[in-house]
């Protein structure tokens, strides 16, 4: 039987649904570089041939890591599915001979090179410049208009984005952007493989978007992301995504599958896309590509990955559209023949709609909520209304306990101070839209209320 090694850290779909995938197609063994999420302990006892937790030492080195843990296992291939881990098993793979993201995935993983990469290939995105110190800040605050944002060149999931609308704001957003960097670490939410990768940022032109001309219902984002995968250099997409506005500066509060983009709209979406990845000159992989779209057709490439999109996208993706990607991913890297889309799937092509909320202690309007509350998935599901043929459910491994205290928001740190990750299958995207907008609504008047000493700590 062909074994697989499957590098676990944070972030990507989660862990349980991941492993449940990888093992049907393969014996796995698990290199966990973070903690088990304590609801996917059993799952991963009862589906791993192996489980190892590597001690701090041995991981100095992450790349010799993977491939002495490969060669000991005699693994046919090796995955990770998190942002973090993703240069590191790509550079492994390299050196073992097997398939994988190929030499250039760093390109898809410093936001720096990759905005460089597309600033040579003529790419439609936002103007930029590096930044590696408080007075290059100043110097990119003078040269570039207007607001402007500062992210760090190796982070995920919105974190340490900080919004510079004058220069006086330039040096406690540096300070501030470089203390998230360094919580964030210790939450595990860091490069694992580059040292010194939380020193590392960029700014760049905030791009005015326009989701009403892109859109025929209310409701949505400004962005989208194309879903795809790279097969030996060819880039396939897969489907789109959309999102609900973000939650400022830009925090992702919901994604959706599919966008409900014309065909026209979505044509052109795909075809920026298939642009951004090419020029990245990746092998094979999954890959998430994130577009800003704006007033009179204008769109901007934000950022690709070289995996697959994180949270709930992939079991979206295999709810709305039969598509198991990270089985299909799995069997090719295994040297097996996959039927992969020739094109992407189109919201007509969908059966249904699904979409994941990001619990956040902000209303609708993007304002904190009045009073601190306790996380409580039961009070959710018997007070807030779906609506007809919709299912509501919870995201365990994603989500703080019952009873657990729902951090303040901080917009600095993003989405490391969410609750809960919420999963809404329903007839259609509007109607993952309208729910959701209930949820956001209803959560600060019917989760419980912290007492005082909870509020407190």
């Amino acid at each position: 039987m062909s074994k697989v090694l499957f590098v676990h850290a944070k972030g990507g779909p989660p862990l349980g649904y991941a492993l449940t995938r990888v093992a049907a197609k393969s014996a796995v063994h698990l290199l966990a570089l973070s903690a088990l999420p304590p609801s996917v302990a059993a799952t991963a006892e009862r589906l791993c041939a192996s489980v190892l937790v590597p001690t701090e030492s041995e991981r100095r080195d992450l790349v010799s890591l993977i491939v002495a843990r490969a060669q000991a296992i005699g693994a046919d291939a090796v995955v990770t599915f998190s942002e973090y881990a993703v240069v590191a098993v790509a550079e492994a793979c390299e050196k073992l001979g097997l398939a994988g993201a190929g030499s250039s995935c760093a390109l898809a993983r410093d936001k720096r090179m990759m905005r460089r990469t597309w600033q040579e290939h003529g790419i439609s995105q936002p103007r930029f410049r590096p930044v590696a110190s408080e007075q290059e800040l100043y110097d990119a605050a003078a040269a570039l208009p207007l607001p402007l944002l500062l992210k760090a060149a190796w982070s995920a999931g919105s974190t340490a984005h900080q919004v510079i609308r004058s220069s006086r704001e330039v040096a406690e957003a540096w300070g501030r952007s470089r203390e998230v960097m360094a919580e964030s670490a210790q939450l595990g939410y860091a490069e694992l493989h580059v040292a010194d990768a939380d020193a590392d940022f960029l700014v760049e032109q905030i791009v005015a978007g326009s989701a009403e001309d892109w859109f025929d219902e209310p409701g949505w984002g400004d962005y989208v992301s194309v879903e795809g995968v790279v097969i030996d250099g060819d880039f396939r997409p897969v489907c789109l995504s959309g999102r609900m506005p973000t939650v400022e500066p830009f925090t992702e509060r919901a994604g959706i599958t599919p966008a409900s983009l014309s065909h026209v709209a979505q044509e052109r979406v795909v075809a920026l896309a298939r642009d951004a990845v090419d020029a990245l000159g990746l092998a094979n992989c999954g890959t998430h590509t994130e577009i800003k779209l704006g007033a009179e057709g204008q769109m901007w490439v934000i950022e690709t990955a070289a995996r697959f999109g994180g949270a709930m996208t992939v079991p979206q993706i295999e709810e709305v559209f039969g598509l198991d990607l990270i089985g299909m991913l799995v069997d090719h890297l295994l040297g097996r023949p996959v039927t992969w889309p020739t094109r992407a799937r189109t919201p007509g092509e969908a059966r249904g709609a699904a979409g994941s909320l990001v619990v956040l202690a902000v209303d609708g309007a993007g304002d904190a909520w009045p009073d601190r509350r306790v996380w409580d998935f039961p009070t959710v599901t018997e007070a807030v209304p779906v609506s007809d043929g919709s299912r509501l459910s919870v995201v365990a491994e994603n989500s703080l306990p019952d009873g657990a205290l729902v951090p303040v928001y901080d917009p600095a740190a993003g989405a490391n101070t969410m609750a809960a990750l919420c999963l809404l299958s329903a007839v259609d995207p509007q109607t993952v839209i309208r729910d959701f907008r209930t949820l956001v609504d209803l959560l600060p008047h019917v989760l419980p209320v912290a007492s005082p000493e909870e509020a407190r700590s």
